[in-house]
Formats: C-alpha cells, sequence, structure tokens
C-alpha cells in the first residue's frame, strides 16, 4: 500500500509508517506521475484532486484534512470509484476564536458595545453554529440565515437573507463555495447584496475568497455602504487585491481555522477515516506533541471592569487577530509563507484564568466559552 501526504500536515509523521509506505510531497508539487501508483492520498487545499492527477491512477481514497473539498473534483471521483472525505468541523472552533478576537478588536476600533448588537450569521453549520454560541455568549442578538438547513428543518429559527442584510449591524460569513445550483454562493456578497443592507454593517468573510465579490467588497466600502470589513479569506490568493487590503480594517492571509488545535482535528479524523476504509485498525488514532503557547495561565484583575472588558482581556490573550493583521500588511509578498510557518495558536479551553472578578456573569461567560478558571 501506498500513500501520499501533503508535507504540510501537521502531526502525521509516523502514523501511517507500520501500514504502508509513505511518501510526504508539497501539495503544489503533486504531480500524476508520483500518484500514478499510490493508493490513497491525505491532502490538504493546495492539492487539486481532478482528472489531470489522477486519471490512470490506483488511487481508490482521498482524505482532506480540511473542511473545504472544492479542490477535489467529487464528480469526477464518484463517476471512476475514488472514495473521498472531508473534515468537516475539525477547526471550528479555531474560527469561532478567530471571529471572537476580531470582534473585540472591532468594537474597540469603532468605539461600539457588543452587547445588543445584531449580527447575522450567513452558513449555520461546524463553524457558523459555534460562531452564533459565541455571540450570545457575548450579549449580541443573533439572526440565522441557512437556506439548506430551513428546508431540511424548517423555517423556524432561521431568516431569510434578505431580513438578515436589513437587520445586522454585523454580518459574518460561513458558507461552503458553490459554483451554481439553487444554494450557490460564488460572489454571493455582490453588488445586490451590500445594496440590500441598511445600518451600515461590518462584514467578515472567514469562509472562502470567492464567495465575495472583490470589487463590489470595494465599492462597498469606499461609499460608505459597509462601515468595516475583516477579511481573512481573499479571491485569487496568495495574489489578494491591493487595494481592498488597504480598505479593509483587519486582514489576515487565510489563518482562521489554523489553531494548532483545529489542524490536529484534521489529522486525526484523515487518518482515522483511512484507517476505516482500508481496514487497518487504527480507527481510534490521536495525534501526539501539539505544541503549546509559552503562557497558558492568564492572570485578570476585573476590578471596576465591565463584562465585556473582562471576556475582552481573556480572548486578546489567547489570541490577537492585530499581529497577523500586521505580519500581512508588512510582507504581502509572504501570504504563502506565513500560512505554511503559522506561529502556535491554542484554542480557550487550553489556557486557565486566575482571576480577581466579582463579576458572576463575566466567571459565567468564561466558563461558557470554555476557559477553565
Amino acid at each position: 500500500m501506498k500513500v501520499i501526504i501533503d508535507d504540510k500536515i501537521p502531526y502525521i509523521k509516523g502514523a501511517l509508517e507500520p501500514f504502508a509506505e509513505v511518501i510526504y510531497m508539497a501539495g503544489d508539487k503533486t504531480t500524476p506521475e508520483i500518484v500514478k501508483d499510490a493508493d490513497a492520498l491525505i491532502t490538504r487545499t493546495r492539492t487539486n484532486c481532478n482528472s489531470q492527477l489522477l486519471a490512470g491512477s490506483k488511487v481508490k481514497f482521498i482524505a482532506t484534512a480540511t473542511i473545504g473539498f472544492d479542490h477535489i473534483d467529487t464528480e469526477f471521483c464518484d463517476q471512476t470509484g475514488i472514495s473521498w472525505t472531508n473534515a468537516p468541523g475539525c477547526n471550528s472552533k479555531s474560527v469561532e476564536q478567530y471571529i471572537a478576537s476580531a470582534l473585540i478588536v472591532m468594537a474597540e476600533k469603532k468605539k461600539i458595545s457588543l452587547k445588543e448588537k445584531t449580527i447575522g450569521i450567513v452558513g449555520v453549520g461546524n463553524v457558523g453554529s459555534k460562531v452564533a454560541r459565541l455571540c450570545e455568549i457575548l450579549g449580541m442578538n443573533v439572526l440565522l440565515n441557512d437556506p439548506p438547513r430551513a428546508r431540511a428543518e424548517g423555517n423556524k429559527g432561521f431568516v431569510n437573507l434578505k431580513e438578515l442584510l436589513g437587520k445586522s449591524d454585523i454580518i459574518s460569513l460561513h458558507v461552503p463555495l458553490n459554483m451554481e445550483g439553487v444554494d450557490k454562493t460564488f460572489h454571493l456578497a455582490d453588488d445586490q447584496f451590500f445594496s440590500a443592507t441598511r445600518q451600515k454593517p461590518i462584514l467578515i468573510n472567514s469562509c472562502r475568497g470567492e464567495v465575495v465579490n472583490t470589487n463590489s467588497l470595494k465599492s462597498a466600502i469606499k461609499s460608505g455602504i459597509i462601515s468595516g470589513a475583516v477579511i481573512d479569506c481573499w479571491e485569487n490568493e496568495p495574489d489578494l487585491d491591493r487595494e481592498l487590503l488597504d480598505l479593509a480594517d483587519l486582514a489576515t492571509p487565510h489563518i482562521a481555522g489554523y489553531s494548532r488545535d483545529g489542524k490536529a482535528n484534521g489529522t486525526n479524523m484523515s487518518i482515522r477515516a483511512l484507517s476505516r476504509f482500508f481496514k487497518l485498525g487504527i480507527n481510534n488514532w490521536k495525534c501526539s506533541g501539539i505544541e503549546v503557547p509559552p503562557a497558558l495561565d492568564i492572570f485578570i484583575d476585573g476590578t471596576g471592569k465591565s463584562t465585556q472588558q473582562i471576556l475582552s482581556e481573556a480572548i486578546l490573550a489567547t489570541y490577537d487577530i492585530r499581529d497577523d493583521d500586521k505580519q500581512l500588511r508588512e510582507s504581502v509578498e509572504t501570504f504563502e509563507k506565513q500560512r505554511g510557518n503559522y506561529p502556535i495558536r491554542r484554542e480557550f479551553p487550553t489556557f486557565r484564568i486566575f482571576c480577581k472578578i466579582n463579576n458572576i456573569k463575566a466567571i459565567h461567560k468564561l466558563n461558557q466559552l470554555g476557559f477553565r478558571l
């Protein structure tokens, strides 16, 4: 058995060596010659698993250690008998942490309180659901839009896109990239989308760059139709639009889901899926050696501070989005390198909070976020 593995997938080395010949290869360097006699691929988004790569190969199984799978030609795979799987929800808590930091920083920058602001969440799957819960913990009003779920579950709890756009102070996108069909999301955020807004909202895109029409977004910012933008995903990345970079309040190099926990989850899910397919007997395999940041303890003196201030202090102690924003603006040309060498980021449950707080509500909310007190 032979397995080709993207060499940027963390914590995976050694997992399959007892069962297979393993070749580690840069995702964008994987060629038809390399995969022709492989039985399986474990990839990230930088490997285009299409007919050009796979035709005539022995590949029977593809696992991508990512939520997104638009780099896999699923129709070709289905037609040729290649099984495939992604890692749904693997980095959902990481994106939750990213959105938390973005909201805190934008609230500070725009001098607003998050409490009772309305956020519209477009796409309420693994990630969007966690972001919705986060925003409720932060005291925000939450509107949910997810047409596929509304059709399957009924309209209760969901609003249509027009209502969401008209009522939201902040809009956060968490949809997959669908190029066509009833649930098409390619250029979902276009001129018509932005013209339907009423509250001059802040837009956050941490799903796929192509979900937003770059020219429409630039026009909406420059005309004041929206009051701000947080962008993690870009059209044509890594060749992002420099004008949009300058217009964005916060700009990051597609790393919202790049916590070490999220990466480990993606690796776990890929190895377990491959094990089930080939009956290797390691269906409960788990990553080891996940790095931790230098400081795991957070000390907060909450005397005289509001609940939002206490939560902000805790969240930013785990991850401050401004660091990634600064790095990208200083070195746009190293977009891919910044992703490939992303620093250690761990999620809320990794951290312990030592607090001097008489604010029972803040303590409860820190617990809800997953912090250890």
